[in-house]
């Protein structure tokens, strides 16, 4: 049984996934979460390392990275959940250990919790998703910071869209989703 659904067994960021927060029927459980075998029956990644190891994420597994990540390319640069941090945080869970490396995404969750809260839209939950998964929790801090989340919410969602997208620049991060050109 998978303890932490908002991190995948392959990397994905679960708990900063669009569809984690999507109403109905799309809303994805996140990795092992309740009725997950219904959104994703055939997943190779939680099979392995959580049904036959018994593992959280395939970096506590001792013959990580295996062949399921051997297309480098085409598992970053895949964009609807963005898997560009999948070998980051592999590599950060085997650096700083799990609960280290859980602390800081669950920062990361509880960002984009204010902002879906305080800045949505209506039209900005996959461009937080994106900003809360690529950003820095320093750069995501200083733009909700810089933008109060009082009055107009149009407004305050245009301010901390060009802030995030400030940030963005600073890091070299891009914040649009990209279509698999091959």
């Amino acid at each position: 049984m998978k303890r932490f659904p908002s991190l995948g067994a392959c990397g994905i960021d679960c708990g900063l996934c669009p569809r984690h927060y999507a109403e109905g029927e799309s809303r994805c459980p996140g990795c092992g979460g309740e009725g997950f075998e219904s959104k994703h029956p055939a997943c190779s990644f939680k099979t392995c390392c959580v049904d036959e190891h018994g593992l959280e994420i395939c970096a506590q597994c001792e013959d990580f990275p295996c062949e399921r990540y051997a297309d480098r390319k085409k598992i970053e640069r895949d964009s609807f959940v963005t898997h560009k941090r999948i070998f980051i945080n592999h590599e950060a869970v085997r650096t700083l250990g799990l609960d280290d490396f859980l602390a800081e995404q669950n920062r990361r969750v509880a960002i984009l919790r204010e902002m879906l809260a305080h800045y949505n839209d209506g039209r900005s939950k996959n461009f937080y998703c994106l900003a809360a998964a690529l950003l820095s929790t320093q750069a995501l801090d200083a733009a909700l910071d810089s933008v109060p989340a009082l009055g107009d919410l149009q407004q305050s969602a245009r301010e901390l869209k060009v802030e995030l997208e400030s940030s963005a620049a600073a890091e070299g991060v891009t914040l649009a989703l990209q279509k698999d050109a091959g």
